[in-house]
């Protein structure tokens, strides 16, 4: 039996790549992008604005949406979505599922090829599923094939329990993928486009080495693009399209062109030249910009919260100031005064326009998430008494992109005015470093976001799970993990409306313990050049893709 699935996640399509490590070096389109035009010269390559560099391009090391979107620029993986968000086929030319809904049997295309040559296959995925759930690889996204996709023994791999070689997933012959899972998920077929389940050439993997995924020579491509011009950390990249892919036909750009840039007026000049074909604005440039033909606002998916280190900081493991922090936010005036783009104030753990709008109810938390700075002195009176002190100082860390440290600021102000006796000192980092102090604990308050990996709670609410990886304050509650249990293994797995009204009970156990602070679900305010049509934006997973998109 063939079941419809939730649509999500990204859209993904292509894949990396030169042809072997080591060799070869940056020329060719990345050079022609650069240099001036002709005048009267047209190019078909696009220009991105992206507000951080690329983390990595290792599909199984990555965690965030930048670099999962330039990753899926050159690779596909056996879904993708289409502009509705639907899973539709990509390297899986088709799929069966049995009676169980417990084991999926993809056939995999003939014409797929890596961008070596070498053909797609079965054990390409084989190879990188195991490398996702090997504890020596220590994948923070390994949680997607125990956790969420519930891929046969992922689980017991990830603990140290079983080999790799046991999980579930076989190769069947070189073009027949078998994946066993230990009950239904309604939403596998949408992780297949999710970038941790993308495939990675054993052979090429292990010629590279400790490289792999570090330039154009150590990445493959089987997607639209190919990458040729990329060092770690770049401003400034290319990527152009690949000739040899099985779907060439159907993209007309040339290639894409990105460039890290932070600063939002330096990318609205950098627009207004011509420089940019695509760029996100905020707070008041969004007056200068709104009645533009070219401006629009896109709901984004994320939600933007800060997480307060429960287990490390005594003075926030106490739930009267936890509560006045999140009472003591005016998230009305952060979304209408400052960012100006569209994004929605949020009071729920869920964010807004989401899972089939699990967040409709914005006051359903009332009694624990509102603007209500003097409700917040209240109970921040009572922290401080319940503590023995008349004072309180903490750090908030936050990107140093210009939106989030624009909202620290406003959080800072906002704090020490509602909250007598308490100072705020903010710290910027650049997001890979804010990103690994909040995994490694080493935080106060963490300005943060996170964005739907597939179109369902559970990518929220698995999150504060007893050890999730992305569990940063560290919190644990029994009553909570049970009803995550229940609804993710247990007997409500496949009882949807059931499942439903149970993940709203732990997400009141979240909301009532202030384990974050919600503040906004973002949209990107931007300006698209009215030569560009068809770039595809999704809530979910990847939040662009170009494969249709065309440049006059």
């Amino acid at each position: 039996m063939k079941k419809k699935l939730l649509a999500l996640v990204l859209a993904a399509t292509m894949a990396v790549g030169m042809a072997g490590c080591g060799a070869g070096s940056d020329t060719g389109a990345a050079a022609e992008n650069d240099a001036p035009q002709a005048t009267g010269e047209a190019t078909s390559d696009l220009n991105v604005m992206i507000e951080t560099a690329v983390e990595s391009l290792d599909p199984q090391q990555a965690t965030d949406g930048t670099s999962f979107e330039v990753i899926a620029d050159y690779t596909d993986g056996l879904m993708q979505m289409d502009a509705e968000g639907n899973p539709v086929n990509a390297l899986a030319e088709s799929y069966e599922v049995s009676e169980d809904g417990c084991t999926y049997t993809f056939k995999i295309r003939d014409d797929a090829n890596w961008s070596n040559g070498d053909p797609v296959t079965a054990n390409d995925f084989v190879f990188a599923w195991q490398r996702a759930v090997d504890p020596a690889v220590a994948s923070e996204y390994a949680y997607m094939l125990s956790d969420i996709g519930q891929v046969a023994n992922a689980a017991e791999i990830i603990a140290g329990e079983k080999d790799k070689s046991e999980l579930g997933v076989v190769a069947v012959d070189e073009k027949t993928l078998e994946v066993t899972l230990n009950v239904p998920v309604s939403y596998f077929l949408s992780l297949m486009y999710f970038p941790t389940f993308y495939p990675v050439n054993e052979a090429f993997f292990n010629e590279c080495g400790d490289t792999f995924a570090t330039s154009p020579e150590t990445v493959l491509s089987n997607g639209a693009f190919v990458l040729d011009s990329y060092e770690p950390a770049a401003t400034a990249f290319h990527l152009t399209k690949n000739e040899d892919y099985y779907d060439a036909a159907r993209v007309s750009l040339t290639g894409l062109s990105y460039q890290v840039i932070q600063d939002s007026q330096t990318a609205l000049m950098s627009y207004q030249t011509g420089d940019l074909d695509i760029t996100l604005v905020n707070g008041d440039q969004v007056d200068q910009v709104e009645d533009d033909p070219e401006f629009d606002s896109i709901g984004a998916g994320y939600l933007w919260y800060v997480t307060p280190n429960i287990k490390a900081v005594k003075e926030l493991a106490n739930l009267n100031i936890r509560t006045a922090l999140t009472l003591a936010i005016n998230r009305e005036a952060i979304t209408t005064d400052v960012l100006k783009d569209g994004s929605l104030p949020t009071y729920t753990a869920i964010p807004r326009d989401f899972a089939a709008d699990f967040a409709a109810d914005q006051e359903q938390f009332s009694d624990f998430c509102r603007d209500d700075a003097t409700a917040a002195a209240e109970y921040w009176q009572a922290g401080l008494d319940e503590l023995g002190i008349t004072e309180l100082s903490l750090e908030l860390v936050a990107d140093e992109d210009d939106a989030p440290a624009k909202v620290a600021t406003v959080l800072k102000d906002q704090w020490e005015t509602a909250l007598p006796g308490l100072t705020i000192n903010i710290t910027t980092e650049p997001k890979k470093q804010r990103v690994q102090d909040l995994q490694d604990g080493n935080y106060e308050l963490g300005l943060t976001r996170w964005g739907p990996d597939y179109d369902d709670p559970m990518t929220y609410l698995g999150m504060w799970y007893t050890d999730n990886s992305n569990n940063y304050g560290f919190w644990s509650n029994s009553e909570y993990d049970a009803i995550i249990d229940e609804c993710t293994t247990g007997e409500l797995c496949t009882k949807i409306d059931e499942r439903r009204t149970r993940l709203y009970d732990a997400e009141q156990l979240v909301m009532e313990d202030a384990v974050i602070f919600p503040i906004y679900t973002a949209a990107n305010a931007q300006m698209v050049s009215s030569s560009v049509s068809g770039i595809e934006f999704h809530p979910v997973a990847l939040n662009r893709v170009y494969k249709n998109t065309t440049k006059n």
